[in-house]
């Protein structure tokens, strides 16, 4: 099994990515905002690459069961429902819903990524579920960190060393290129301690200063979810065994 990592999306075109296995990254906020929308119910996540077209495409769905969410460089977009907090996406708000989102790096990596064959959603909160379901698979694998307008990101980087540590628990026999093994280490050093590593990132900063700490306490829970969110066809949903599952959690919570 080989693994490679992309630390920012901008360095390859669409094309790359046709009959690979991905895994898009952005910790901070986006692939975490998703998961737990996902997990509180929403029927579908339709990541979108611009403002403009997310606005269209909210159009040409029923209006009462869609939402617009999303940011732009931290602060929700006016007009929009909902931003990027996943303390935003309760139970009582996504489910049932389909949830159209674009933010400044994840869903720009997400389209980005779409001509994969199989493209999957990481972020702290669901690391080992995912990395079960890519040992299974067990296919070559492209691990997209979004990046931060596409420079590196500390938080998703170490993130991605950690999927890969996960990975290798069941599955010791890969082979991981340059940029695979400087993840790696890179998460030995500095993911000891996910939230202290969040607070020092540059994006962790700027979240904390425009009032969203609570994310950082949020993004930075390891293995929270066993949810594994796929991009199928323009929409992001659960594989079909989480659905069951995060039914019966949808369930719990609203009884």
């Amino acid at each position: 099994m080989k693994i490679n990592i992309l630390f920012s999306p901008i360095s390859v075109d669409e094309l790359y990515f046709t009959g690979k296995t991905s895994v898009v990254i952005d910790a901070l906020r986006a692939t975490t905002t998703i998961i737990t929308a996902l997990e509180n119910g929403a029927k579908e996540i339709i990541p979108v690459g611009t403002v403009e077209f997310a606005v269209k495409v909210s159009g040409g769905m029923f209006g009462w069961q869609t939402l617009l969410g999303g940011e732009r460089n931290t602060k929700k977009i006016e007009g929009f429902a909902l931003g990027n907090s996943p303390l935003e996406y309760s139970v009582d708000i996504v489910a049932g819903k389909s949830v159209v989102l674009f933010t400044t790096n994840g869903t720009k990596a997400i389209t980005k990524a779409k001509f994969s064959s199989e493209l999957f959603i990481c972020a702290y909160l669901n690391i080992s579920a995912v990395a079960k379901h890519l040992v299974m698979l067990n296919h070559d694998l492209e691990i997209v960190c979004a990046g931060r307008s596409n420079n590196f990101s500390m938080e998703d980087s170490v993130c991605a060393g950690k999927l890969i540590s996960e990975i290798q628990k069941l599955n010791n026999d890969l082979i991981l290129s340059d940029s695979a093994r400087a993840s790696h280490s890179l998460s030995k050093s500095l993911g000891k301690n996910i939230l202290h590593m969040m607070r020092e990132s540059e994006h962790g900063k700027i979240l904390i200063e425009n009032g969203f700490e609570e994310d950082l306490k949020f993004c930075s829970k390891l293995n929270y979810s066993s949810a594994v969110p796929f991009l199928n066809g323009q929409a992001i949903k659960l594989l079909p065994d989480n659905v069951n599952s995060s039914q019966s959690a949808l369930e719990d919570k609203t009884n």
